[in-house]
């Protein structure tokens, strides 16, 4: 539970989230005839669940590895679980290809991110030795 409550915490810092999105424009009153549900909070959201992902990969991926894993991450698939390559077909957070490779992982692979990642991690770990080891190939590469 203390790993959990650290990775939301860390996670919120490294993402920088406040009250208002950082995207935000100046803070505006709402008129009284405007629904509070029609002001855009797409952003706000989409930070959220990146974020949530971010906090879940904090609980597999060991703390002094995360960087490493964020930035592969972070360009691969800006952390979608749907992120899907239009030329390789790879898909996902780790963007697997052939994707169904996940399905070691849970039957779930499609839509789970806690899947996704478990494999992700496995994968680098599996191929490169670590997530660091895998970013220091990627950055050779640009792929990995």
């Amino acid at each position: 539970m203390k790993r959990l409550v650290l990775a939301i915490a860390v996670t919120a810092c490294a993402l920088g989230i406040t009250a208002t999105p950082a995207t935000a424009g100046p803070v505006t009153a709402i008129p009284d005839d405007q629904n509070i549900a029609a002001v855009p909070v797409a952003g706000l959201a989409l930070t959220l669940v990146r974020g949530s992902i971010k906090a879940m990969a904090l609980t597999i991926v060991p703390l002094h590895q995360f960087p490493a894993f964020d930035n592969i991450i972070t360009r691969e698939s800006g952390w979608d679980v749907f992120a899907t390559n239009p030329t390789s077909g790879a898909y996902g957070i780790g963007q697997a290809l052939p994707p169904d490779k996940m399905r070691t992982h849970g039957l779930d692979w499609r839509f789970n991110p806690l899947t996704q990642i478990r494999w992700t991690y496995d994968y680098m770990v599996d191929r490169y030795g670590s997530p660091q080891a895998a970013w220091e190939f990627w950055q050779q590469n640009h792929w990995y």
